[in-house]
């Protein structure tokens, strides 16, 4: 059929169709802002040098192949990728979706302890733990029934570190940090959406690294990794172990806190779907050897703060990151050779600079209202290291804070259990 012989009912809807499709890929376009393209490169970055290396060490104490590590590292890389451009294109929302830090901490702490198919068995029950929950809708009424200053005051809490050793590390390396920080300082001093204080400060500090000769060279390996199916063992002590401390490392960090935050921000986030997505996340890095998903808080501390942009084009600064973990991941073999490249100061300080407005908001938020003595043990909890019974300090800020609420302001607390409770 020539296009003039096409009818016109069925020409009018496909024209219809087309100029749909162009509004809403459009309305995309829209959103874009350049403080959001920093504050995607700015997560990226801290993804890369903040986070891999500590992968690449507990890999070493669990006693990895180089196959098995690889796979590893480019499973939960590019399940948290696709993950974070799927939810971001959907609600709009910057909702990353990369994998637990504490989790991956507590997992080197057992080497010796369970064998490497154990601990994948440990996780894949974790995994499914974490879809049945989010099915029952428990991630959304945990949200509902804590307070948000204390919320706020854990989250300020445990991320009150990255500018602590932005501090020292500026201390220590003023050629390099100390520039950096200048330069964030002196864009936040401009105050113009055209120069973005991330960015600015991110060419700075890679200017002075590169004239210090700060930046190592490293002999790089250009091979692909290998997705490898491991052995699988399933043991009770195992599940124990694993299994439940993962599970709450995951709802209690990744939920409290980072959607916490983002609810904060203004946004509807959704909760079970977010939580749903994060346990079938954590099933196929299982799968493949890697260790569960998490709502990720120092990405949304970085990619929903005001720093990045309008909120309404915030989620972009997550569709950045994650398109470029895209690439982390297929070439993580090669990324693993140049990790050493940037000086760790320069990353330290750029980590730090990305959440000081997050943390400002979360001092705000925590402390501007009531429950502001809950709020305040819960950040002093959050801000000190410690573990008990394989559960970090950012969880146990929850329960510290409620505590605290219940003995010092329990008619603040209840009101904010019955508003939650019309709420639902």
């Amino acid at each position: 059929m020539q296009v003039s012989e096409i009818p016109p009912l069925r020409r009018s809807i496909d024209e219809a169709a087309a100029s749909g499709f162009r509004g809403f890929a459009l309305s995309y376009l829209r959103d874009f802002n350049m403080a959001a393209f920093w504050a995607g490169i700015a997560g990226f970055i801290w993804y890369a040098f903040g986070t891999v290396p500590l992968h690449l060490a507990v890999s070493g104490q669990l006693g990895l192949t180089a196959a098995q590590s690889s796979s590893w590292m480019c499973i939960v890389w590019l399940s948290g990728a696709i993950a974070s451009i799927g939810l971001s294109l959907r609600y709009r929302q910057p909702l990353p979706i990369t994998w637990t830090i504490p989790g991956l901490v507590y997992l080197g702490t057992l080497a010796g302890n369970y064998s490497v198919a154990e601990m994948v068995g440990a996780n894949l029950v974790a995994g499914v733990l974490i879809v049945v929950l989010g099915l029952m809708g428990v991630g959304a009424r945990i949200i509902a029934w804590l307070p948000l200053p204390i919320v706020m005051g854990m989250f300020a809490g445990s991320i009150l570190s990255y500018a602590t050793r932005m501090v020292s590390a500026t201390v220590s390396d003023i050629a390099i940090a100390g520039l950096t920080v200048a330069a964030f300082m002196i864009a936040r001093a401009i105050s113009s959406p055209k120069i973005p204080p991330l960015g600015l400060a991110m060419i700075a500090g890679a200017i002075a690294a590169y004239f210090t000769g700060a930046l190592a060279l490293a002999p790089v390996q250009w091979d692909l990794p290998v997705l490898h199916v491991p052995a699988i063992a399933f043991s009770v002590p195992a599940i124990v172990a694993i299994s439940l401390p993962m599970l709450i490392l995951t709802i209690g960090i990744g939920n409290v806190q980072g959607i916490g935050f983002l609810m904060a921000q203004g946004y509807r986030v959704p909760v079970d779907v977010a939580t749903v997505v994060v346990g079938l996340g954590s099933v196929v890095n299982a799968l493949f050897g890697g260790h569960p998903a998490i709502v990720a808080r120092t990405g949304i501390a970085i990619f929903a703060a005001p720093d990045a942009g309008p909120r309404s084009g915030r989620y972009w600064g997550n569709l950045v990151a994650a398109s470029l973990t895209i690439l982390l991941a297929v070439l993580a073999v090669p990324v693993m050779s140049l990790i050493s490249v940037l000086p760790r100061s320069y990353v330290l300080a750029l980590a730090g600079l990305a959440i000081l407005s997050a943390l400002q908001d979360a001092f705000e938020k925590a402390f501007g209202g009531t429950l502001r003595f809950a709020a305040l043990t819960a950040f002093c909890v959050a801000a000190t290291p410690f573990s008990i019974a394989g559960i970090t300090s950012a969880s146990w800020a929850v329960v510290a804070g409620v505590a605290a609420a219940l003995v010092v302001e329990r008619s603040e607390l209840l009101a904010c259990w019955r508003g939650a409770g019309r709420a639902a």
